[in-house]
Parts: C-alpha cells; sequence; structure tokens
C-alpha cells in the first residue's frame, strides 16, 4: 500500500520512503497497519488497543505515546502532510489517499441474477446503478435472509430502507428461484387491504372473504421471498399476516422496512444507521473527505445533475457539512444534491445551514428523523417558485402513479393552463420532488414523504381548494373507467394498468363517498369502478362500493344502467364471497328487473346467466330452468350467435340436470357451435365462462349417453382450457365437473389428479363450497380404496359443510355414495334412510339425471338387508326404464347388470342371457368402460351355466 512517498508492506512488516527502509518499532508498524487498511474511517482507541495489544492490558498512554513516533517517523505535519487525524474522545484516523499497489483485478462477469432472470416476472423496482455505503448491510442481509424466517430494516424516512431491500431482493433472486415480489405498501392507505395488497403484487385474484387464506394457499409450499416495504402505517395488521406467513409457509422468507418493530415472533431487526459522514470537515482534505459514503452520495447526484461542477477542495468541505447537517441521511442528501446543481454550492450549503441552525434542536422532542426529514422538506419547499408549490401541493392527491394526462386534468384549473403544469412538472421532477418511472409508460409519483408533507400544503390552503381538486381527481378517473366500455371487449384484458392505478380509483371513491365529497358521482363511480375489481377479483371490495352505492342512490338514478350494473356486481360478488344468500339472489333479480324495464336484451341475458347458476347452486332447479328457457327467447329476440351459444348453455345444462341427456347433447352442442372462443374480459363481464360450462356439461351428457371415450377427451380439452383462462371460479366448475366423469368412468388415477389440482384451486383461492367438495371427492375414492369408515367420515363432513354455504349442486352425488359407503359397511338402515331422503329432494327439486342410480343402489340396499329379491327386480326394473326415457344408456348398463344378476341367482338364466346380449349390442364396438366389461363377463359366465 502506498501513500505520498510511503510505501508500507504488512506481509513483509517494512515501510520504505523513496525505497530507503524506515525503522519504526513492532507497536508503531501494527497501529499504521490498521489505520491504513481502513482509511478516512476512525477507528475507535479500543479498537486499536485490542488488534495491537490483543494479549495484554495497556493504558491509553501507550496509544498515545506510540501514536506520537509514527507521527514523527512520517512526519506528520512538515510541510503540510497530513496521514493521522484524531477525533477528541473517539480514536484516530488514517486521512492521506492510499494507494493498493497489487495488480489491478481482472473484471467480474455480470451477477447471475442480471443473466438468468431477465425477462422473468420478478416486480422488484430497478436497482440503483451503485448503492453507496451499504456493502456490509449488503453482505449481512443476503447471507442471513435465506435462513431466517423474517428481517425487518429498521430507520427512518430517508435513510434509504427501501434502495437496500431492492438491491437485497435482485441479489436473491436466484436463491428463490425467481420467487421475490416488491409490496410497496406506500400507496395504501386502507390497513384492511393489505392482504389484499399483497395477492395483487403475487398477482394471484382474491373471490373469497378471507384474502390471507388465499396467500396462504399459494406460499405454502413454495421457497418465496416477499419484500413488503413501508410498513410503518399498517404495522398491526402488517405484523399479524406476516406472522401467520412465517408460521404457516416454512419455505417463505419476510424482508421488510419499517420506521419501528414489528415485535412479533421470529424477527430479527437489522437497523440502518446514516452514511458516514465527516464530524469536522474542516480539518480533512478533499481526499479524506471524499472517503465517507455519505460525501461520495452527495457528489455522485451532484454531479451528474450538473457534469461541469467542480469539487475542490472548499466545495468538498462545503459539501461534507451538508452531509453533517442532514445526519447522513440518503433521502435528504440526494434531494440537497440536486438543488446544488440549481444553486450551487455556496448558496444551497448557505441555505441548508440557515435552515438547520433554526429547527435543529427544537425539534428533537418529537421523532427527530422525522422531523429531519419535515425540515428538509421545508427547505425543499422554499426552494420552488409559487407555481411549482401550487402543482405540487395539488399532485399529493395522487395515491401510486399517475400520468401526464392524468395531471393535466387534476392539477389545471382556470387559472393554471396545460404549459405551466408540464413547465413545473419537469421541474418538480428535475428536483427529485417527483418521481418518473419510465417502465411504466411514462407514469410518476411522488414519494411517501414528500406526499404526506404537500398534503399538508394543501390542506393549509382550505376545505375549498381541497374539495376542489379532490373533485377533479375523481371526475379524472370516473371518465377513464366509464371509457372503458367504449375500448372494446379486450379493455379489460391487461390488468397491469388497472392494478397500478388501484390506490387513485380507491382514493377517488372514498372521497365522493366521504362528508365533503358528492353522492351522486359516488354512485356512478362505484359502477363504474366494478368491472375493475371483478376484473382483478377484488370481489370483497366490489361488493362494499356497491351496498355502499345502493344506499346512498336518488330516486332519479334507481331503474338505470347504473343501478343495474351496482346491483348486478353486488349479487355476483355475494354469491362468491357469502354463499348463495337471499340479499345476493335479491340483488340479481333487481338487476334482471331493471334490464328488462330498459328493454336491454344483452343485460337481461347476462343477468339470467348469474341467476341460473345462482339457483343452480341452492338447489332450486325448476326456477333455473325457467330462467333458461326464457334466456332463449330473449337470445332469439336478439338474434346473434353469441346470444344463443349463452342462452343453450343454460338450457343444456338445465336438461342435464334434469334428465334429458338427448336433449342436454343437442342444446349443448348448439351452445359449443355458437360460442366465440373462451375470453378473459368475456368471462369477467358475464361472471363465469359459458363455453366452458357448456364443454364440460357436455362431457357428462356424452358420458351418461353411452359415450365415454367422447366424454374424456370432451374432459381433458375442456379443462385445459379452463386452467388457461386463469380465472380461479372457471377452472374449478371444470374440475368439479370432470371429476364426476373420472369417478363414473372408474380412471381413479386421473380422479386423483383432478382432485389435486381441484383441491388446489380451492384452498389458494379460498373459495369454501369447492373446498368442501374436495373432502366429499375424497371420501368417494376412499370407497375405492375398501376404507369405508374414511369414507363416511368425509362424506358426512362435505355434505354438512356445503348445505350450511346453500350449495347443493354436489349434494346428490355424495349422498349416494355416502350411501354406497353406509351399504359396503353393513348399515343398511341408515343407507336407506339417506337414499329415501335423497330421492324425494330430487323428485320435489327435478334434479332427476342420477335418480335411475339411485334406484340401483336402493335396490342393492333391499337385497343386501332383507333378502327381498321381488323388491330389488322391481326397482331395478323401475331403475332401467326411467334411464332409457332420460337416454341415460350408462344408468341403464348398471341397472341390468344389477338385474341380471338378480336373475342369474334366481336360476332364471335364460332371462338374464337374453337380457345382457340385447343390452351389450346396443353399445357401439368401439367403445370400452368398466361397466360393459362386467356385463361381458357376468354374459360369459351366464353363457357356461346349463
Amino acid at each position: 500500500m502506498a501513500f505520498g512517498p510511503f510505501c508500507l508492506n504488512p506481509r513483509e512488516r517494512s515501510l520504505t520512503r523513496a525505497g530507503e527502509r524506515i525503522e519504526i518499532g513492532g507497536r508503531s508498524l501494527d497501529l499504521l497497519t490498521a489505520l491504513v487498511e481502513q482509511p478516512g474511517k476512525v477507528l475507535s482507541k479500543r479498537e486499536l488497543l485490542q488488534r495491537v495489544w490483543p494479549d495484554v492490558i495497556v493504558e491509553d498512554g501507550s496509544l498515545r505515546f506510540h501514536m506520537v513516533g509514527l507521527r514523527r517517523a512520517l512526519g506528520d505535519g512538515e510541510g503540510g502532510a497530513r496521514y493521522i487525524a484524531t477525533q477528541v474522545g473517539v480514536g484516530y484516523a488514517f486521512v492521506a489517499p492510499v494507494q493498493s499497489l497489487r495488480s489491478p483485478p481482472v473484471a467480474e462477469p455480470a451477477a447471475a441474477s442480471e443473466i438468468e432472470h431477465v425477462g422473468k416476472p420478478v416486480n422488484l423496482p430497478p436497482r440503483l446503478s451503485k448503492l453507496i455505503g451499504r456493502e456490509p448491510d449488503l453482505a449481512l442481509l443476503e447471507a442471513r435472509i435465506v435462513e431466517t424466517p423474517l428481517f425487518t430494516i429498521l430507520g427512518s424516512g430517508g435513510v434509504g430502507k427501501t434502495s437496500l431491500a431492492i438491491e437485497v431482493g435482485h441479489r436473491l433472486v436466484d436463491r428463490f428461484e425467481g420467487q421475490v415480489v416488491f409490496v410497496d405498501f406506500g400507496m395504501l392507505e386502507n390497513p384492511a387491504l393489505v392482504p389484499s395488497m399483497i395477492a395483487g403484487a403475487m398477482g394471484i385474484g382474491v373471490l373469497s372473504e378471507d384474502p390471507l387464506a388465499v396467500i396462504l394457499g399459494h406460499l405454502r409450499d413454495l421457497s418465496f421471498l416477499l419484500v413488503l416495504d413501508n410498513c410503518e402505517h399498517i404495522i398491526e395488521p402488517a405484523a399479524r399476516i406476516i406472522e401467520r406467513i412465517i408460521d404457516e409457509c416454512p419455505g417463505v422468507r419476510v424482508l421488510a422496512t419499517s420506521r419501528e418493530p414489528l415485535r412479533i415472533r421470529d424477527e430479527h431487526i437489522h437497523r440502518l444507521h446514516a452514511l458516514d459522514y465527516p464530524e469536522d470537515s474542516a480539518r480533512l482534505s478533499r481526499e479524506e473527505l471524499l472517503a465517507y459514503s455519505a460525501v461520495q452520495l452527495f457528489w455522485e447526484r451532484a454531479s451528474a445533475a450538473d457534469s461541469s461542477m467542480v469539487f475542490d477542495a472548499e466545495a468538498a468541505r462545503l459539501i461534507g457539512d451538508m452531509c453533517q447537517r442532514l445526519d447522513g441521511m440518503a433521502l435528504p442528501i440526494e434531494l440537497a444534491a440536486v438543488r446544488v446543481a440549481t444553486h450551487g454550492i455556496s448558496a444551497t450549503a448557505h441555505q441548508l445551514g440557515e435552515r438547520f441552525s433554526l429547527s435543529w434542536s427544537g425539534l428533537r422532542t418529537a421523532q427527530p428523523r422525522q422531523q429531519t426529514l419535515q425540515a428538509m422538506l421545508d427547505w425543499s419547499h422554499d426552494l420552488l417558485s409559487p407555481v411549482e408549490r401550487l402543482v405540487l401541493a395539488r399532485l399529493s392527491v395522487f395515491v401510486g402513479p399517475f400520468s401526464i394526462d392524468a395531471s393535466l386534468a387534476v392539477v389545471g384549473d382556470g387559472d393554471l393552463g396545460s404549459d405551466v403544469v408540464v413547465a413545473a412538472l419537469d421541474a418538480l421532477v428535475a428536483k427529485s420532488l417527483v418521481t418518473p418511472n419510465r417502465a411504466r409508460n411514462g407514469t410518476y409519483r411522488l414519494l411517501e414523504m414528500t406526499r404526506a408533507y404537500a398534503r399538508e400544503k394543501l390542506s393549509s390552503q382550505g376545505s375549498e381548494a381541497v374539495a376542489a381538486v379532490a373533485r377533479r381527481h375523481a371526475a379524472y378517473y370516473l371518465s377513464e373507467l366509464e371509457a372503458i366500455p367504449e375500448e372494446g371487449e379486450n379493455a379489460l384484458e391487461d390488468m397491469a394498468p388497472l392494478r397500478q392505478q388501484l390506490g387513485n380509483i380507491r382514493g377517488a371513491l372514498a372521497w365522493s363517498f366521504g362528508d365533503d365529497g358528492d353522492s351522486a358521482m359516488a354512485v356512478r363511480f362505484a359502477a363504474a369502478s366494478a368491472p375493475v375489481f371483478l376484473n382483478l377479483s377484488h370481489l370483497i371490495e366490489c361488493r362494499g362500493w356497491c351496498a355502499q352505492a345502493l344506499g346512498q342512490i336518488e330516486d332519479s338514478g334507481r331503474g338505470t344502467a347504473t343501478e343495474l350494473e351496482l346491483q348486478g356486481a353486488l349479487g355476483l360478488s355475494l354469491m362468491f364471497t357469502r354463499g348463495n344468500s337471499h340479499a345476493a339472489g335479491a340483488a340479481l333479480d333487481r338487476a334482471l328487473e331493471i334490464a328488462t324495464l330498459l328493454e336491454d336484451r344483452w343485460n337481461e341475458l347476462r343477468m339470467l346467466g348469474r341467476l341460473h347458476i345462482f339457483h343452480e347452486r341452492i338447489g332450486d332447479y325448476a326456477i333455473a330452468v325457467e330462467h333458461a328457457e326464457r334466456a332463449v327467447r330473449v337470445a332469439e329476440h336478439i338474434g346473434e350467435p353469441e346470444a344463443f351459444g349463452i342462452a343453450y348453455s343454460l338450457s343444456g345444462i338445465s336438461q342435464h340436470l334434469a334428465g334429458d341427456q338427448a336433449r342436454a347433447r343437442r342444446e349443448l352442442e348448439l351452445s359449443l357451435a355458437n360460442s366465440p372462443p373462451s375470453q378473459r374480459s368475456r368471462t369477467i363481464h358475464y361472471g363465469f365462462d359459458h363455453r366452458n360450462r357448456s364443454g364440460i356439461a357436455l362431457a357428462r351428457a356424452l358420458w351418461l349417453s353411452g359415450h365415454p371415450d367422447d366424454a374424456r377427451r370432451v374432459v381433458e380439452r375442456t379443462v385445459a382450457e379452463a386452467e388457461r383462462l386463469d380465472h380461479p371460479v372457471t377452472h374449478c366448475i371444470a374440475l368439479i365437473w370432470s371429476l364426476t366423469v373420472h369417478l363414473w368412468d372408474e380412471d381413479f388415477a386421473s380422479a386423483d389428479t383432478a382432485l389435486a389440482a381441484f383441491a388446489a384451486c380451492a384452498h389458494a383461492n379460498a373459495l369454501g363450497p369447492y373446498i368442501a367438495a374436495a373432502v366429499g371427492f375424497h371420501g368417494e375414492l376412499a370407497i375405492e380404496r375398501g376404507a369405508t369408515g374414511e369414507a363416511i367420515d368425509a362424506l358426512e363432513e362435505s355434505l354438512s359443510r356445503m348445505r350450511d354455504a346453500r350449495y347443493e349442486l354436489q349434494t346428490t352425488l355424495f349422498s349416494l355414495a355416502l350411501a354406497r359407503a353406509l351399504t359396503l359397511d353393513g348399515r343398511f338402515d341408515e343407507a336407506r334412510a339417506v337414499v329415501d331422503t335423497t330421492m324425494a329432494g330430487c323428485r320435489l327439486n327435478g334434479e332427476l339425471f342420477a335418480m335411475p342410480e339411485l334406484m340401483r343402489i336402493k335396490a342393492e340396499i333391499l337385497h343386501g338387508a332383507h333378502g327381498d329379491r321381488a323388491a330389488s327386480e322391481a326397482l331395478l326394473r323401475e331403475a332401467r326404464d326411467l334411464a332409457r326415457a332420460q337416454s341415460a344408456q350408462a344408468w341403464d348398463l348398471r341397472a341390468a347388470t344389477a338385474l341380471a344378476d338378480l336373475l342369474l341367482q334366481d336360476g332364471r338364466q335364460d332371462e338374464a342371457r337374453s337380457l345382457l346380449a340385447d343390452l351389450i349390442a346396443t353399445f357401439p364396438s368401439s367403445e370400452r368402460s368398466p361397466g360393459l366389461m362386467r356385463a361381458q363377463a357376468l354374459l360369459t359366465s351366464a353363457n357356461g351355466i346349463s
């Protein structure tokens, strides 16, 4: 290492000057080595004593004695040369420039994360080109986060917590295989939406009352890094959610930033201190000052803002003094550095000195670092022109990113023209009070602390000024939302721009519904925003705003398209978040009534579709059939293919459930022929995907009609299409109906696979009825494994939970399975009670498709319990008659095989052989199913009986 005319070789323990060896004592050489290894850093007396005298106890006097000798040997102070500086009461620092004499290092290749994860969907903000002064923090966090459930970077606003967290996230992208998500709570004002915001950043929809359950469902088995920024203003909900995540998701690591500890289990705190800054700049040289990280940051930012700036010794001292006055905090330093480019170093230092010398000590009674930022922002505000101050105050109404068009509409008024607003916005960007984000189509945003400060300035202008800005803000976003339908059916396909504007949409809604808001605008805003919340699967929010709007709607707004949209969205969101309640049905009924009064045929059809699935879910099949028949009439009036596709989907599904499989096949095939390709925006518009429901219902009708091969092909295609839609409800509908086909077909491997996907989707999205249904399917599979006790428990639990949720659509098949399990367990009386109750319910509500199979199971119970062959035979013949009337050849095959077996037991071989031969002949030779194979085996056995 070289400094001045000296060369120090620690390995050879030598100090030379111009090639001549300098004789100094060993202790002095050790002191010099320790200081030179960390130039510019003040080493405490204790550090130096431990380094030089590690095994003995010495007094401070010995350190001073050797330091005097070392300075004498170096010629410190001679001719102005300075090598060692003393910080009184603290320690010593080596202040001369140091140069390593080793060969320059070979440039290292780019980090793996910068190569391998280019283009991966990691949502981390861009990293700084150089994070100054944070290498020790980075090294610690990078090494320990992987093994630590929760690390909280603790520090005040402006110290650099976010920049550090972003850099750590980028460095750990490879360690978590790209599973890194950044959540900025700075744009969140409602603490209740913390879980929804996390889910949104993860890119997952929330379709239930419990968004946290959705998050846990997605994270439970993953290795994942969540970077949660700005937790301090939502500390309590954030703490509860983080604790749940680290308790239930062992592979998840959380890196949070906050101004106060979360104070939960397993929290490790990393306190982020200010950057190093000189205590006494007047005594240090330019090179010595530049060794401090705060000065480095200031100079880098200032020179970037003005490349012609001169950094001489006087400028370095002024910058060092400003860094000391700013307490080494990163953000105030950066803002001051940018001002230097405009006002010059001397003028900026003078203004800063005056401002902070007056306020520093008096503000320490409050939270010091917040007050430091407050003082910095006060000073920054004083440097603005009157127009820039006004524009900054008005920009504070934005929550999160905003566009140039939004700023012109909201900030400008009769006295402030567009040109003036644009010029002021450019000036605010140049002065780092507004942050541009070119990666998001030229949007801007205010940092959290700047926005809070600017809001105070806006409030000081009076309530009328605040209301005027808020009104323009709400009016702008209302016009943007109301324009979406005019942009065509693809307007809601891309969710990213909508998700970015949720903060502004929520803020505008909150003002509109507030005491100083505009109730008429609020009602329109709720209706216009409903498609956005539905698109993003924020059904709970959608439900809340729609209910609030309907509570305030004036008489003049009733019966309008606005009320129609509100009622329809309320009914749909209620149905999926609170179950199939009476309130959900009432809202959908009202929406249909309005569409009818307005003669709005498309919306009439849309609401009929929602009501159809609602009444199916509660088991009111007769009303569902009425809605389907009405939908056909509406479609005929509209006369367009898509309308017929919807109407015949509803009618075909109703006919399938009612037991007319031939008509069901015709209408479902007609629906598919008229339906356009599945598209997510269309799925959101209708509430579910009609084409997909038609496909999966057709698969069931095909299987029941005796075409299992065709049914399997349709199942495979339809489930794949549902998965591609990225709409959890549609995906679960496809999976739950496909499971019945796999179970009927006795393809238990495919059933296991489908059940795993169904349960994962239901749990991940907290869809309660589907979670209950998954339990029932586990019970059905347990029957096939011979675990009847396990099956009975699972089926009884599932049926109970589904009925509590008023979800009856799967209860008939689960009741049938429960009866089978009870019969196998020898509990015939209980089995018969289940069958009788189920059959009575089916006759009452019109769900007749499973009636032939229920009759077959009842015949089996009668024969097993009492040996009543006559009664069993009569039931089986009745089952066959009904199956043939329904075109349900698969049910006929099962009933006929059971009847033939009964006839053989009675010695009626000829009758059994004739029955089986005639039945088998009706099936195409290409079809293969376990039921057909059993019938053929029984016929072979019967032919062998003389």
